[in-house]
């Protein structure tokens, strides 16, 4: 029996540091992945992608009656503004992810209010604009996701424009 207690201990002992390192790092590669597949305009660029279909899935289990607009961040040069315009009479929402895949923020239209809204997504320490309502992080990297729910995979012609108001982009600060 001694001869296993050996064996049996390294076993354990590389199975916890296997599911330790997989708790650890698995999510950051998750983001990295998302990111590649959302991020069809670039870094720190609203995309706009076309409707989810059993052959283009960029999100897992996407819904065929979400349009999804997407901003892959990397906070490394300033802070990112999100600006959110809802459509009229369309639930929309906002979610902000961070490099771990932790949702950090959240609003939907209802509470907006129906109206336009910008955060500023940073990191500690960077400067932000005065009055700004931000979003703290601490990771460089992530994903901002919009969705609009449409009550017709149809209408999402006519319903472009509008989604198409809300952007992201590095802050600027002026001097």
């Amino acid at each position: 029996m001694r001869g296993w207690l050996g064996p049996i201990l390294f076993g354990l002992i590389a199975a916890a540091a296997t599911a330790w390192a997989a708790v650890l790092y698995v999510p950051y590669g998750l983001m990295n992945v998302a990111m590649e597949r959302l991020g069809q305009g670039g870094v720190n660029t609203m995309s706009y992608g076309n409707l989810a279909t059993p052959e283009r899935q960029p999100v897992v289990r996407p819904s065929p009656d979400l349009a999804y607009s997407s901003c892959p961040y990397d906070l490394s040069a300033g802070p990112v503004a999100i600006d959110v315009a809802p459509v009229a009479g369309r639930y929309s929402s906002l979610s902000v992810f961070d490099a771990a895949t932790d949702v950090i923020f959240v609003r939907n239209d209802v509470e907006a209010g129906g109206k336009p809204y910008r955060i500023i997504v940073a990191r500690a320490g960077q400067a932000v604009p005065a009055g700004a309502e931000v979003v703290r992080t601490g990771h460089d990297r992530g994903i901002a996701l919009i969705r609009l729910l449409l009550k017709d995979p149809e209408e999402i012609g006519g319903l472009d424009a509008a989604r198409r108001e809300s952007s992201c982009a590095t802050v600027t600060n002026k001097k």
